[in-house]
């Protein structure tokens, strides 16, 4: 296993007068003599897609838990838009929506039902609720099973109907535990377009997950625990950019140039270079401080190199969560 890359424990502070939509702050929970949190720490951006990621096991859902108030915790401070989580519970959950990964629903009811159900909960008008209903059902594009049961429903339906209840009160918060959890890949895909349309709309989505590749394009930011601890908290783009040492960049050229290539090798400042035949790419690693990636982009010109491709090769998702996390089973 490679040595666990230097990164941020905790995203950096908001902007002045700006309130996250999340703070979590030195939050420690145990369960007996099992400490599912210990010390974790991070913020999410109000207005975000924000990814929490980690292994099973890793305290995803108690934190989940914790954020909506249905746990306090034991040591530390979290706040959600402002409102500690200890003291002002019922402004919390004025503006958040929690979909849990195990949902139960009352399967003998139609959609329809079901979320005028919970519109009438939250204390909605007859009015109110007929237009509420079919607001959540247009966005979800359930408006064409509103009159099914949800017994009838496969597991993606059934998730997105999860999803309408939670639409039902506006919130401004939406906290969703693997909320892609057994769907089929079209149906995978076609959610996560229904996230991104939320966050357009400027809904704070914050999605736990244990696998980081599928939020890879869907999140503009992330949290990565383990063990209860906070092992990386910032942007997707930040995450992509670490590096073990120097920075890597892929090369495609017109024409063979294989001379010229042997050359820039050679050169001060690259430390390997590699072909990759399949691609048709050279991967070079530059020497931090030595030489970057204008100075190699700058020598490839002088040379003469006809570029089909110059860019840097960020690290694999993948390799930097098995970088971040430890092996063995979680306790």
């Amino acid at each position: 296993m490679s040595e666990v890359l230097e990164q941020p424990t905790a995203a950096p502070p908001a902007a002045p007068g700006v309130v996250p939509a999340v703070e979590v702050e030195d939050v420690v929970h145990m369960f007996k003599d099992h400490r599912a949190l210990d010390g974790i720490s991070f913020q999410v951006p109000a207005g975000s897609l924000h990814g929490f990621v980690g292994p099973n096991g890793a305290g995803k859902t108690t934190s989940l838990k914790i954020i909506c108030t249905l746990l306090k915790p034991q040591f530390g401070q979290v706040r959600v838009f402002g409102h500690d989580v200890r003291t002002e519970v019922r402004e919390i959950r004025r503006r958040l929506g929690f979909m849990p990964d195990h949902f139960s629903m009352y399967r003998q009811m139609t959609v329809y039902e079901y979320l005028d159900f919970f519109a009438a909960a939250y204390g909605f008008g007859l009015k109110d609720r007929t237009d509420i209903c079919e607001q959540v059902l247009e966005l979800t594009e359930m408006g064409g099973r509103r009159d099914d049961l949800i017994s009838g429903l496969s597991r993606g339906m059934q998730q997105r109907v999860s999803l309408a209840r939670v639409l039902v009160n506006d919130p401004d918060l939406l906290l969703l535990d693997e909320p892609a959890s057994g769907l089929d890949p079209r149906a995978r895909i076609e959610l996560m377009e229904i996230l991104k349309a939320l966050k357009e709309m400027g809904k704070t989505v914050f999605i736990s997950s244990h696998i980081l590749a599928e939020l890879a394009e869907l999140c503009d930011s992330c949290t990565i625990i383990d063990r209860g601890k906070t092992k990386f908290s910032g942007t997707m783009k930040q995450l992509r950019k670490m590096h073990a040492d120097g920075s890597v960049y892929r090369i495609r050229l017109a024409d063979g140039a294989e001379d010229m290539m042997a050359d820039i090798e050679s050169s001060p400042g690259v430390q390997s270079m590699e072909f990759d035949k399949a691609l048709g790419e050279y991967k070079l690693r530059l020497e931090e401080g030595v030489l970057d990636g204008r100075g190699l982009l700058r020598m490839l010109l002088d040379a003469g190199a006809d570029l089909a491709l110059f860019r840097e090769d960020e690290v694999a998702l993948n390799e930097a969560f098995m970088q971040l996390t430890e092996r063995g089973v979680r306790d």
